[in-house]
């Protein structure tokens, strides 16, 4: 007797026989190699920080570390404080020297000033003082020595616009001398004998005794 052959179409169907259309999983590829070895590494590298840390606490190291850091900071502390010291005696020696200079330009314009008046003031008392020796109400003689007539007379009415006002023209009656110069008498008639002779252009001023008045001008060629 011949067995019935048995195929997948013989069993009944259930929902393990209806898949779902597509596919229903993906096998996952292969990790890359970093990815694969960091846990390894992170663990190798912690376990060597550990074994550090305990080296420098049971050595003492650490402790010399942190004096190290103490002593750097410190240091650089000091150094801040030198500089900051340094640029306020900087400023303080500025400030110094710029106050010897204003002190110093100031007595150099006193003195300047306090000379200038000085000056001023000799040059005002010599200017009274020649002014004050002037007399231009001493008696004056002009004479023509000359030979051209009114020239005694041209030169009289010279010194009377100058201010003078008593002067006479005259012919000459005894010796005369070689040039045209302004005669005086007294010691006291010297600064007057000097402004008659700026007036009228005489360089030769000469005190002479025995005149008819205190001061002569004697013109010559």
């Amino acid at each position: 007797m011949a067995r019935d052959k048995v195929t997948y179409e013989s069993y009944e169907q259930d929902l393990f026989d209806n898949p779902p259309k597509g596919p229903v999983g993906a096998h996952r590829g292969s990790r890359p190699l970093i990815t694969r070895i960091a846990p390894f590494v992170i663990v190798i590298l912690v376990a060597a920080l550990c074994g550090f840390a305990a080296w420098a606490v049971s050595s003492g190291e650490y402790q010399n570390l942190l004096n190290l850091k103490s002593t750097q900071s410190s240091t650089t502390a000091d150094t801040a404080t030198k500089a900051e010291k340094k640029s306020d005696a900087s400023k303080s020696d500025s400030s110094s020297d710029s106050a010897d200079s204003s002190s110093s330009d100031a007595s150099a314009n006193s003195d300047s000033n306090a000379s200038s008046d000085s000056s001023s003031g000799d040059q005002s008392a010599q200017q009274q003082t020649e002014t004050a020796a002037v007399n231009k109400a001493t008696q004056i003689r002009v004479v023509n020595g000359t030979g051209v007539s009114g020239y005694a007379g041209q030169k009289a009415d010279v010194l009377q616009t100058s201010g003078y006002t008593s002067v006479e023209a005259a012919n000459p009656t005894g010796s005369l001398p070689s040039s045209t110069v302004v005669w005086y008498q007294n010691e006291s008639d010297k600064a007057t004998a000097q402004d008659v002779a700026n007036t009228l252009g005489i360089s030769t001023v000469q005190q002479a005794q025995g005149l008819a008045t205190p001061i002569i001008v004697v013109l010559m060629n």
